[in-house]
């Protein structure tokens, strides 16, 4: 069977289908290819969205515990591990079923398999239902996404072992749980587990916890994680995993830790994720991968083969779906020859722990890697009324600020909601929008977002919710 297409699209992923489905809104006869049912990729089965349903009843447990502090008292909490992981498949089901429906009303053709390059205009693609058909197409996108990266020498075969895949099928809750790995999607899932009732240890071999977000904002996050952890070791290496009739036995290497072997009911390895640009005929194009594994593109999302985009975690960091999605809907528009280029001031990224971290645009240490000179402009929760009414003053917003001329930078926040408000400093950034114009703009309070507002008064020392001296 063949089949002729003007766009097909490799990767139901948020990139994939976010390009897919303009397209098609475009007028464009496009096919979606992809090896789940629906659409939805990695972020909405195995990723994103599992992962923050099983963080909002992590938070809610915290929040119970909490509450003794303000007079409200609640009995243990009785966790039903397969009442739960129904209400995390329901939240997938409903999502990609919902996707599935969106692809038929815009009449996208959904072929339900994987694909491989033959050429720069056609597609071998084996169906789940064992035929093979073959796809013509005119453009295609790449969106396969990635992986769960591996450590080398750290490999064994054992259900023991999880990567973050098999830790959101929530099969059971380890007595004691080693995270390898202290980065957004670690420190996600080490809430979940320790909220649940595993006593967690993390372990992550660089200085400090999430590299490359500003170590202000890292410390207030530091503080709480340490609280809900059996330990947090940093600068500390995992030299051996070894399975035995008791679990997991692990050798640990780091001057902060007090007992080098230990043994754990289960090991949950989380370093990074890894491009899938490879096993499916990328050779039979002229597309060109980087050494690290990355496909080369231009400003368009074109690949050196002219009749192939590729979009999302392929194409580099940040590995971020709406980073994805973005660059899904430039590639569409500059296939259909629209004067187009992702070239966007500022990418947010969120780290959905409690508090949760959020950042977009230039951070501190980048500013100071690159020997950007910069202003700094930060404002405490704890003059926040909102954040005091939560009893979560532990909180921080702080604007990155272009001396002269005032033009915000980059924004980065710590606290309950960080997530949700940080979509505000990114389009400040985009705008090129100066301090004056976050000072000037009325917020409503009492609100955690005013604390935007009042890190730009800050700025200009005249914040009604604190003292700072003038800037001279």
């Amino acid at each position: 069977m063949s089949t002729k297409t003007q766009l097909a699209v490799i990767g139901g992923g948020p990139g994939g289908y976010a390009a897919a489905f303009l397209a098609a809104d475009l007028g464009m006869q496009v096919t979606l290819i992809d090896l789940e049912k629906n659409p939805g990729g990695v972020c909405l089965y195995r990723g994103c969205i599992p992962s923050k349903a099983l963080l909002h009843i992590a938070k809610l447990i915290k929040e119970t515990e909490e509450a003794k502090k303000w007079g409200i008292e609640f009995g243990e909490p009785k966790i039903d591990l397969d009442k739960l992981r129904d209400f995390k498949n329901g939240v997938v089901n409903k999502l990609t079923g919902g996707l599935g429906q969106l692809a038929k009303q815009r009449k996208v053709n959904y072929i339900h398999g994987k694909a491989t390059f033959t050429n720069s205009n056609t597609l071998s693609v084996a169906k789940v239902d064992g035929t093979t058909e073959e796809v013509v197409y005119e453009k295609a996108i790449l969106a396969t996404g990635s992986v769960p990266a591996k450590v080398p020498g750290l490999s064994i075969d054992s259900p023991r072992v999880m990567d973050s895949t098999s830790a959101l099928e929530l099969n059971d809750v380890p007595k004691r749980l080693l995270v390898i790995g202290g980065g957004y999607i670690g420190l996600e899932l080490s809430t979940v587990y320790a909220a649940l009732g595993s006593k967690v240890t993390v372990v992550e071999m660089l200085p400090g916890l999430l590299p490359g977000a500003d170590r202000d904002l890292v410390a207030v996050l530091d503080k709480r994680i340490k609280s809900m952890m059996e330990n947090v070791f940093t600068e500390t290496k995992v030299i051996e995993l070894k399975e035995t009739s008791d679990g997991i036995q692990v050798r640990l290497e780091g001057s902060k830790v007090t007992e080098p072997e230990q043994i754990f009911d289960k090991v949950l390895i989380s370093v990074g994720r890894k491009p899938v640009t490879t096993g499916f005929g990328l050779e039979n194009t002229k597309v060109k991968v980087s050494e690290r594994g990355f496909v080369i593109v231009d400003k368009t999302l074109k690949t050196d083969d002219p009749n192939i985009y590729a979009i999302g975690d392929i194409v580099g960091n940040p590995m971020l779906a709406h980073k994805a999605a973005a660059e899904g809907k430039v590639a569409v528009e500059a296939i259909l020859g629209h004067k187009v280029a992702f070239e966007q001031n500022a990418i947010p990224a969120v780290v959905f722990t409690d508090p949760e971290l959020a950042w977009a645009g230039i951070t501190e240490i980048e500013a100071r890697e690159k020997g950007i000179k910069v202003e700094v402009a930060k404002f405490p929760w704890g003059a926040s009324g909102r954040a005091t009414t939560l009893d979560r003053n532990d909180g921080m917003t702080k604007l990155i600020i272009e001396p002269g001329t005032e033009r915000i930078l980059g924004v980065g926040m710590v606290g309950v909601g960080a997530g949700d408000m940080i979509a505000e400093g990114t389009l400040a950034i985009e705008m090129g929008a100066v301090v004056k114009d976050l000072e000037l703009t009325i917020h409503p309070h009492p609100t955690l977002s005013e604390t935007m507002m009042a890190a730009a008064e800050v700025f200009y020392g005249r914040a009604t919710d604190m003292y700072r001296p003038k800037r001279k």
